[in-house]
């Protein structure tokens, strides 16, 4: 697809979602929804006033610390397990089972052991990111060619050795994928971290204001948070595609 084709189909994507979003407007009302317009000045206004980046530049700090321990966490873990047939047979199982637990539910412990603040919020957001980066490094270095395995021990590589110059370059690919999936899912959990417990942060802006029913700026803290997940998936996508296409 030629990148004229690809403008011309975002932009038909685009006036789709406008008009479908014109359309529900219309037949939830003002009560539910704000219109297009109005929602899009009041997300450029959010974006000149002042108090608006102290919360966004808190929410963005917990979720990069989060990022960080999720991600790195998830493929020490995944590596750990996948290296390791009998490693990952047994624990696979249980990581699935603990991914498929609504974390919601995690999270009073949470807040016992970190109290509120910052470290609740990035624990939470930690919690949800580590699992599908973990489950995606396992099963890429399953799905290996068991020859590159042997080949690293023929060298006699230690393995540290082995997981940079061979584990790593063969499972990037799905190793790339699931640190996309995680990305989304620490930045998920983060922000339902500080709609529970936070006095500072968007989620705490959006708890405020759906407090308050201020539809207007819930659709606008909405439309700016979609909009950064958005292009940071976009972002994460386009370099998934390039590692696929040089595998």
């Amino acid at each position: 697809m030629t990148a004229r084709a690809r403008l011309v189909d975002y932009l038909l994507l685009a006036v789709g979602l406008w008009l479908a979003w014109v359309l529900l407007f219309q037949w939830a009302g003002s009560e539910a929804l704000s219109p297009p317009g109005l929602t899009l000045r009041r997300a450029a206004a959010y974006l000149a006033s002042e108090q608006f980046w102290p919360h966004a530049a808190a929410t963005g700090l917990a979720f990069a610390y989060g990022s960080i321990i999720a991600l790195c966490g998830g493929l020490a873990l995944g590596f750990a397990l996948g290296a390791h047939r009998a490693a990952g047979q047994v624990g696979e199982p249980i990581l699935s089972s603990l991914y498929s637990i609504p974390k919601i539910t995690l999270y009073p412990v949470i807040l016992l052991v970190f109290g509120l603040g910052i470290s609740a919020k990035v624990a939470f957001g930690a919690l949800h990111g580590i699992f599908p980066v973990a489950l995606f490094t396992i099963g890429a270095l399953r799905n290996m060619s068991p020859v590159l395995i042997k080949t690293a021990r023929v060298l006699r590589l230690d393995p540290l050795a082995t997981a940079r110059t061979v584990l790593l370059p063969a499972a990037l690919p799905e190793i790339v994928t699931g640190l996309r999936i995680g990305f989304s899912a620490t930045l998920l959990g983060t922000l339902i971290g500080e709609l529970f417990a936070s006095d500072r942060g968007l989620g705490f802006m959006l708890t405020r204001a759906m407090e308050a029913h201020k539809v207007l700026d819930i659709m606008a803290l909405t439309l700016l948070l979609f909009a950064f997940a958005a292009i940071a998936n976009a972002l994460l996508l386009s370099v998934e595609r390039r590692v696929h296409r040089q595998a």
